[in-house]
């Protein structure tokens, strides 16, 4: 179903508001220099956690945790993330959803059964390649972030990460005038953590 690096089995800040369990996702097309799940980005690694597993899991906390999760690495990479969504709704379960918006269409699709939403946006823009490496993966994350807001049944929050040696000042500053133009109610900074990718 699923390539998956990881299951954390409960957690109360992933989905706020809710207890809920943590799917991580392998694979990632973008290679942010402060990526704090490194191990995730290859999929060309087996899967470390089966579905069936995952399934067991769930439906043996029914009624325990209210939502689950799905992380990565990046999920829309995932074809099949409609069909575990769909399975995962169908136990009962909220869902969550972190992505960095890499394919929008996909987004599209999963939206619908989707009732939160954290959305990584790197930079501003015009400005994404410096963060992830490739030319042309602002215009995806705008995109994006677009459908997000237009899906009006889902809650979200827009976070950035900052990393001085990427982002500056102004640009942070431009973000969240763009994002604030946009009609974004919910936006955050983390701090970089440091990591030992390159």
């Amino acid at each position: 179903m699923l390539k998956l690096g990881g299951m954390v089995p409960l957690t109360s800040i992933d989905f706020p508001g809710h207890l809920a369990a943590v799917l991580f996702c392998q694979g990632c097309p973008w290679h942010c220099r402060y990526c704090h799940n490194p191990h995730l980005l290859r999929t060309d690694v087996s899967s470390k956690l089966e579905w069936a597993e995952v399934m067991r899991f769930l439906r043996e906390r029914v009624g325990f945790l209210d939502g689950v999760v799905f992380s990565g690495g990046e999920p829309l990479l995932q074809p099949r993330l409609l069909e575990a969504i769909r399975e995962v709704k169908a136990l009962g379960f909220k869902v969550a959803l972190h992505t960095a918006g890499i394919m929008p269409a996909r987004l599209a699709k999963v939206l619908p059964y989707v009732d939160w939403v954290g959305l990584d946006i790197k930079a501003p823009f015009d400005a994404y390649k410096k963060v992830t490496g490739l030319a042309g993966s602002g215009f995806k994350a705008e995109e994006s972030l677009d459908l997000l807001l237009a899906a009006r049944h889902v809650d979200y929050e827009i976070r950035t990460t900052v990393d001085p040696a990427l982002l500056g000042r102004d640009d942070i500053e431009r973000l969240a005038e763009s994002l604030a133009k946009l009609g974004v109610k919910h936006f955050s900074l983390q701090a970089c953590q440091p990591t030992a990718n390159p």
